[in-house]
């Protein structure tokens, strides 16, 4: 199988090129106290996820509860001051050091499409801080719905369908097992897992699969995966001139 064969490529957005493990653990050691900067990365972690289970609304909105709820569990700063300040900060995490210049290498052969679970306003953010690199994109807001709902799938495929696009034709890009290589390999669609954890034990930020789905692509960056499209580019012009 080759990467080239495809001419979409669609993008989990939230952990695969925006880094929202790091955001979220600058903005409560920085925001929640004394106790909050001693704090390791599971003792947020946890109850971050917990918070986000109960308030899973659009995430513009909802982080400030999800804040909330993990500052109270935990025992950190919990005023409604602080919680907006963890709001705004969601709208600004940053993007990994590779996710810029690797898409804007995509964007060069293949489609690129935003498939992400955060609302309409946190992937406006979250774009223009990528550079924009999208030439479509399908929010929570447009399916009504967050991966790994397979309704969500279903919308986006419907509605590459009407740009021309098959489904054999998507390479689905993500780094959440639980959010989306599991579920995208169950509904038949080529996958890429982009492991941004290798080497790091759990799961971070992210909830847990019930089981790791092996893709048919694997790397550990973004650059990995433009560096594999670029060689096999230069493979077919090595062919092409020495036929």
């Amino acid at each position: 199988m080759k990467l080239m064969q495809f001419k979409v490529m669609t993008f989990d957005v939230v952990g695969t090129l925006i880094d929202f493990e790091s955001g979220v653990l600058n903005a409560v050691r920085a925001l929640g106290g004394e106790k909050a900067a001693k704090a390791t990365d599971d003792e947020i972690f946890e109850p971050y996820k917990r918070g986000r289970d109960k308030f899973y609304g659009r995430s513009s909105f909802a982080m400030k509860d999800v804040y909330l709820s993990l500052a109270n569990e935990v025992g950190l700063r919990n005023d409604n001051a602080t919680a907006e300040a963890f709001q705004l900060a969601v709208l600004r995490w940053p993007a990994f050091a590779d996710s810029i210049e690797a898409l804007a290498r995509l964007r060069k052969n293949f489609r690129l499409v935003a498939m992400t679970n955060a609302d309409r306003t946190a992937f406006s953010a979250y774009s223009d801080t990528l550079g924009n690199p999208f030439h479509d994109s399908v929010t929570c807001d447009e399916t009504g719905c967050a991966k790994p709902n397979p309704q969500f799938f279903a919308f986006n495929k419907g509605r590459q369908t009407a740009f021309g696009f098959k489904q054999s034709e998507i390479l689905h890009v993500a780094q959440s097992q639980y959010h989306d290589i599991g579920v995208a390999s169950e509904l038949g669609y080529t996958t890429c897992w982009i492991e941004r954890r290798q080497g790091q034990q759990g799961f971070g930020g992210t909830p847990e699969p019930k089981a790791v789905t092996k893709p048919d692509f694997h790397f550990s960056s973004l650059k990995q995966l433009a560096d594999a499209v670029d060689a096999e580019l230069a493979g077919t012009v090595a062919t092409a001139t020495a036929a």
